[in-house]
């Protein structure tokens, strides 16, 4: 960054006297501007200030890192006695290498910043702290992550309670586009190796985003003229997970250089990361809430139960004893292999000292293939008998002795999400006071692009009819530790002849692709003005943002049931049975240890096929058009492959036109001979909506003759229908620090932030599907003129910084959010259609958003940061404690009930040793539990959307490398030390949902830099 000084010969009382106008001026336009919203409003500004910094900075920063006298003045170099691995002579910069450098260069951004920033910068190039972007930000305090199961892999975060779109990610300042279905990214999508920074923005910057409730995330690359000359880093490294037993690599290439006297420059990187996982799984894929009768509880003695609601039934039949149950139980391996490439190049052109062009281009490409062998097993309320409840109406033990059918199935599924980002930059100082940024970039995403890929390939196969068991569960434990146990298994209770392959036939193929596509294109233009210790900042922005979501299956064409009903042995009179054995592939032991630690009882095994080779013995039988094939289920129109078709109601374009005009204005001046750093900003966004949808209501329902379970459904004619909204909001934000003495320092922030609605919720139509359960009858609904979440937010900070590389701090926060948008479930009819196992109208579960309820969120976080000398031993060490006015009630069945998600304490511990090339890092980090969201997998209650809560979770990452020399080096990884375990259950903690025992990993490479 260049600082400028005055050169227009003008006396010093003039200057002084134009200053003070400046100053009292400034403060009178920045509080006026934030008056409407100073009492509800909370933070926040750029991890740069904007004031020039006399001394030089006491650490040198590597690539793509803002350095101390960038963020301000560092610590006072009296109270920080020298730790770097060298010093130079006397004039020079002392140099700090190594984690101790990065962390010092974290600590002075921090300190500098004029909002609440933390930050994470990268030991050197080609070396980041953690090989995730997610796993390194959980280590900042009030950062916490959402792993996926199956993975565990850092998807996603959560700051200060606020996940998902709460939070904002850019690349260089620059939004992301993200074809997964929602506005935030999937952390496991960036590539590491080659990050410069990373920025957590807890309080927002008027020039760079305020659409973000939870934080903005600034992610930082190296460009050429970071470190001009030529540069080169390269890694390489093998990791195995334990139950996948198989060695991946991992690679990167980074090369840079600048030529023709240091005027262009370019940067380009490859990395190509594989990561496999196996993980074991069992799940339940909702409780359902809803009523039983007397005569199905224990100790019944009816011979005639027939639940029903109708007030007029005798009493031992009439359902009205709220109670729980598990709609499908599920147990399941995953194996799953995450393969990325990452490649990114940078141009730049520095034709003189006042002008930097430059062009950038990333792009990513990530393919998963998951397959999963499961066995499931489903289970309807009024069948249920025996049943015992808890005190909270879970059913602990029960029966389905009208007969359960058992399920294997097989998946392969495939998420390939590809995304290129270019874009464009000029920096023109155009004099010693004013400067000019204008920064343009077009980026698109993509779900599944290529036109042959099959998002999930499912084959089940099994046992029903006549051969269905009395199968039940029981349950005998919290979710932290045990699983539900089925209480029999086996053809018509027949455990011996659980596996046996001549009574197992076809069931369903459910075939699903979900194609997306996001086209982004953005445009920024800033105007900076400096002048002694006051900066002005001013500009405007666009975004146009179009989003196209669709969804095909073989539920829209009804494919999925062609050979459904198991075949002869059911009875049932459809389906193929038994299958050819050729098309079996083994069994999964489900022993005593397929979850490590938890307790409960499984069956002896599950069977293994390929649900491809699955699909294409069932099309080898032929066209059942043209000739007979015994146990077809006289699908219509089906030939014989099973294509998928568009489903109608998945289709949906969004188009969001966002103009925003910006201004903020910052000074330093002193509150009785103490250092006194001011900036107030205004943000102005309008937003223009356009949702676009295809509706199709249901005509009639029919039962199945293959599966009494299923629901088959007719729709009328397929209509467009589209929807408008406009809104538009003043987001104001004020930061304040009081340096107290060289060490301490005081912080006040208040701002306005918003957030907008999901994606999912803008849909304007009426959506019910194809495949649907006796008994389970849903739609929903989406709602385009929502609005978006409202928070004005507060800090109040301490930062005791007393000794060079370690501080103290403590934060208070405070965030008021309005305009929650809650997803109410009811219960009614669509278009008068009836329910043919009823002859009633069909009662149908409808979920549909509002924006409704208000709620407030306080919390503190603690953070301290210690080097113990020149020991090279530290730790760094930060906790948040979180609240509201608004927590969960499990009490409350109303179809409307709100709380606010994502609130959990946490808490990270880093302890280093980091001296003469040898570093050895232990991290712990800790998370309690919380509600992530309303909605399970099967969403069929009568109380609304039942909840999803993960448990707590405790996880240990050990590291080392080693600097051979200074060019090369060894490290080694060790993740998920004590064998971790992600688990999540429903309103109640005995109602599990998830548990995933996805494992440890190591990791050992080498990396070389020059």
């Amino acid at each position: 960054m260049k600082h400028f000084t005055q050169h227009d010969g003008s006396s010093f009382a003039t200057r002084q006297r134009r200053k003070g106008l400046l100053v009292g001026a400034t403060s009178l336009v920045a509080l006026t501007l934030a008056a409407p919203a100073l009492a509800q409003t909370a933070d926040a500004q750029n991890a740069q200030t904007n004031q020039p910094a006399p001394v030089q900075p006491a650490v040198a920063a590597p690539a793509g890192t803002v350095t101390a006298s960038e963020a301000g003045t560092p610590q006072d170099q009296a109270t920080q006695p020298a730790i770097g691995n060298t010093a130079g002579a006397e004039g020079e910069d002392i140099i700090v290498t190594g984690l101790r450098g990065s962390l010092q260069r974290n600590l002075d951004i921090k300190r500098n910043a004029t909002g609440v920033v933390d930050a994470i910068s990268a030991e050197d190039i080609g070396k980041f702290p953690d090989s995730n972007v997610a796993a390194s930000l959980q280590r900042l305090p009030g950062v916490s992550i959402q792993r996926s199961g199956n993975r565990g892999e850092p998807t996603g975060i959560t700051v200060r309670g606020f996940g998902g779109d709460f939070n904002t990610t850019l690349y260089d300042g620059r939004r992301i586009s993200t074809a997964t279905g929602g506005r935030q990214i999937d952390f496991s999508t960036v590539g590491v190796d080659f990050i410069g920074q990373l920025s957590v923005f807890k309080t927002p910057d008027v020039t760079l985003s305020s659409n973000s409730i939870g934080a903005t995330v600034n992610i930082e690359f190296p460009k050429p003229f970071d470190h001009p000359g030529f540069r080169m880093a390269a890694s390489g490294s093998g990791s195995i997970q334990d139950r996948s037993g198989k060695v991946v690599p991992t690679a990167g290439l980074l090369l840079s250089n600048t030529f023709a006297n240091d005027t262009l420059g370019v940067l380009a990187d490859v990395i190509y990361t594989r990561r496999d996982t196996t993980s074991n799984r069992v799940s339940v894929s909702g409780w359902a809430g809803g009523f039983y009768a007397p005569c199905q509880l224990a100790g019944s003695t009816s011979t005639t139960c027939a639940p029903s609601t109708d007030v007029t039934a005798a009493p031992g039949n009439r359902a009205n004893i709220t109670g729980w149950f598990p709609q499908q139980y599920v147990i399941s391996q995953e194996a799953v292999k995450d393969e990325r490439v990452d490649g990114r190049i940078a141009l730049q052109w520095h034709p003189s000292e006042s002008v930097m062009v430059t062009i950038d281009d990333n792009y990513s490409r990530q393919e998963i293939v998951t397959k999963i062998p499961a066995l499931g097993v489903w289970f309807n309320q009024g069948a249920l008998r025996n049943v015992t409840l808890d005190e909270n109406g879970t059913a602990v033990n029960f029966s389905q002795p009208n007969g359960s059918p058992t399920d294997f199935t097989a998946a392969r599924n495939t998420q390939v999400l590809q995304t290129n980002q270019l874009g464009g930059n000029v920096k023109w100082d155009v004099s010693d006071n004013f400067s000019v940024n204008g920064d343009v970039a077009w980026a698109k995403s993509w779900l599944n692009p290529s036109g042959n890929t099959i998002g999930s390939q499912n084959g089940d196969i099994g046992y029903g009819g006549a051969q269905a068991n009395s199968a039940g569960v029981s349950i005998t434990g919290n979710s932290n530790n045990s699983f539900p146990s089925l209480t029999q298994t086996g053809p018509r209770g027949d455990a011996a002849n659980f596996l046996n392959q001549g009574i197992i036939g076809s069931h369903v193929v459910v075939n699903q692709t979900q194609n997306n596509v996001d086209e982004l294109k953005q445009g920024r233009l800033t105007a900076t003005w400096k002048q002694d210790d006051l900066t002005i900042k001013f500009g405007g922005q666009y975004y146009e943002d179009k989003f196209n979501l669709s969804n095909k299956s073989t539920f829209t064409n009804n494919y999925w049931q062609a050979y459904a009903g198991y075949g002869g042995p059911s009875g049932q009179g459809s389906g193929i049975a038994p299958l050819p054995s050729s098309l079996y592939q083994g069994t999964v032991n489900l022993g005593s240890n397929f979850i490590p630690g938890f307790k409960g009882t499984l069956p002896s095994s599950l069977i293994v096929f390929d649900p491809a080779a699955y699909q294409n013995y069932l099309t080898s039988l032929g066209n059942p058009q043209t000739q007979t094939i015994p146990g077809f289920n006289n699908v219509t129109g089906f030939t014989g492959t099973f294509d998928q078709l568009v489903d109608p109601n998945s289709v949906q374009q969004i188009t969001e036109k966002t103009w925003s005009l910006y201004m903020n204005v910052a000074f330093q001046t002193e509150i009785a001979s103490m250092p006194f750093h001011f900036a107030a900003g205004v943000r102005n966004e309008n937003t223009h909506l356009v949702s676009v949808g295809q509706g199709r209501l249901p005509t009639s329902i029919s039962t199945s003759t293959a599966d009494p379970t299923l629901l088959n459904l007719n729709f009328g004619a397929v209509s467009p229908i589209s929807a408008r909204s406009n809104y538009s909001y003043l987001l104001p934000s004020i930061d304040t620090r009081l340096e107290v003495t060289d060490k301490l320092q005081l912080r006040f922030d208040a701002s306005r932030t918003l957030t907008r609605p999901g994606l999912g919720n803008l849909n304007p139509v009426l959506a019910v599907g194809v495949g649907q359960r006796v008994g389970a009858l849903t739609g929903s609904g989406g709602n385009p003129n929502l609005k978006p979440y409202l928070a004005d937010n507060f800090d109040v900070a301490a930062e005791w910084y007393y000794q060079r590389n370690s501080y103290l701090s403590v934060d208070f926060f405070l965030k008021n959010v309005s305009n929650f948008i809650v997803g109410g479930v009811t219960r009614q009819a669509i278009n008068g259609v009836i329910d043919p196992t009823t002859g009633s109208l069909a009662n149908f579960a409808v979920s549909q958003q509002v924006n409704g309820p208000d709620a407030t969120v306080r919390g503190v976080e603690l953070a301290w940061q210690q080097v113990f000398g020149s020991s090279g031993f530290g730790f760094n060490a930060n906790a948040t404690f979180v609240g509201t006015n608004k927590p969960y009630d499990p009490t409350n069945i109303s179809q409307t009930g709100f709380a606010v998600t994502g609130l959990a304490n946490s808490a990270n511990f880093v302890g280093f040793y980091d001296k003469k090339g040898f570093q050895l890092r232990a991290a712990v980090n800790w998370r309690d539990k919380y509600l992530l969201q309303f909605g399970q997998n099967q969403n069929t209650s009568n109380f609304g959307a039942e909840p999803t809560f993960v448990n707590s979770s405790l996880q240990l990452d050990l590291s080392t490398s080693y600097d051979i020399n200074k060019h090369f080096s060894v490290f080694a990884e060790a993740i998920n030390v004590n064998n971790n375990q992600q688990s999540t259950h429903g309103r109640f903690a005995n109602q599990l949902l998830d548990v995933y025992d996805y494992g440890r990993r190591y990791v050992a490479g080498a990396r070389y830099r020059f």
